[in-house]
């Protein structure tokens, strides 16, 4: 295990027979369980069976908390107060979720356990992967009903930047429930952030209308990872940052699985949301009962600050302060 800790496994649990598994490394979503009415329940998120997969360098941030800096930093640096950071590439010249040994892989600290809530710590040193300043990362989960709620709050001791989520994969009919193309979505935005070939932001926000990206009425989404439009295609099918509008805990997206009947509905605080339909899933690895992890098996549904936004003055500032404290609120909403 990193720098041989061991690793353990918390279950949370509804009255109403949700279960979440959480991992102290990576403060990982292992397992989210859902009751299907017969007396069974059913997974309905990407995960190994054993850590062992959690610990591969190929691992693809299963149900991860991601950071120090989710999502994408051009070039692996940024410029902040004058002072110009050289961060960890581990995606070409680029930083991909902080970096080749991000938040994912750490074992985080567990400060308070109850039979629905967990809360973790992780302390992140000055010049962690690059990045300037301590900072002091916390992850909470509760259950309550069909609900999850993934909150994190981070401080530091020197400026610094900060976006966490999680990067959760569903797949809302199970293992056998036909991946991306088997579920419909609707994302509550009106801009996007088209990408580079690198998969970063270009810099600007484009609207979703006459798109594929075009989510503001659910939508099938095997046609629309399929598109011949340039945005789709460049990334094989949807990577993209969708623009939240509002402000508040607000609902974001909802994704379905007409098949089955059930339903995820995600809410949040955050500026946006990435949608990634699972492109890079190759087959080359192995998850639950060996099953081999193949392209739109899940999708990830994170909320988080824009991507790049270190690089890019007209996007949302991600920078933290010494005396202010970081906060992110998530809720996902399960119904069938």
């Amino acid at each position: 295990m990193p720098g041989g800790e061991p690793v353990s496994a918390f279950t949370l649990a509804s009255e109403t027979g949700l279960e979440l598994t959480v991992l102290d490394l990576g403060a990982t979503v292992q397992s989210i369980r859902l009751p299907n009415g017969e007396g069974r329940s059913v997974e309905v998120v990407l995960g190994y069976d054993d850590v062992a997969g959690y610990v591969s360098p190929t691992n693809p941030y299963l149900g991860a908390t991601v950071g120090r800096y989710a999502n994408r930093i051009a070039g692996a640096s940024f410029t902040l107060d004058g002072v110009t950071y050289a961060v960890s590439a581990n995606e070409g010249p680029t930083c991909l979720h902080g970096g080749v040994d991000g938040f994912h892989a750490r074992v985080w600290t567990v400060t308070d356990h109850g039979p629905d809530s967990l809360t973790l710590e992780l302390v992140s040193p000055d010049g962690d992967q690059g990045f300037p300043g301590q900072l002091t990362a916390r992850a909470t989960y509760v259950v309550a009903g069909g609900d999850v709620s993934v909150d994190y709050e981070a401080t530091c001791d020197a400026p610094t930047v900060v976006s966490l989520t999680n990067h959760a994969y569903f797949a809302l009919g199970g293992p056998d429930g036909g991946g991306v193309d088997a579920h419909v979505l609707s994302v509550q935005a009106d801009e996007y952030l088209p990408v580079t070939t690198a998969s970063t932001p270009e810099g600007r926000t484009e609207p979703v209308a006459e798109t594929p990206l075009d989510l503001r009425t659910p939508a099938p989404l095997g046609p629309r990872v399929r598109s011949a439009h340039p945005q789709v295609a460049r990334v094989v099918g949807i990577d993209h940052t969708f623009v939240l509008g509002g402000s508040g805990t607000r609902t974001a997206a909802r994704l379905e699985h007409p098949a089955t009947g059930r339903a995820l509905e995600v809410d949040t605080d955050q500026p946006s949301i990435q949608v990634y339909t699972g492109n890079r899933l190759d087959g080359t690895l192995a998850g639950r009962e060996g099953r081999l992890l193949r392209q739109g098996d899940g999708i990830c549904l994170e909320t988080q600050q824009y991507p790049d936004a270190p690089n890019q003055p007209s996007f949302p500032s991600a920078v933290l302060r010494p005396g202010e404290t970081y906060r992110s609120h998530t809720r996902w909403t399960f119904s069938s």
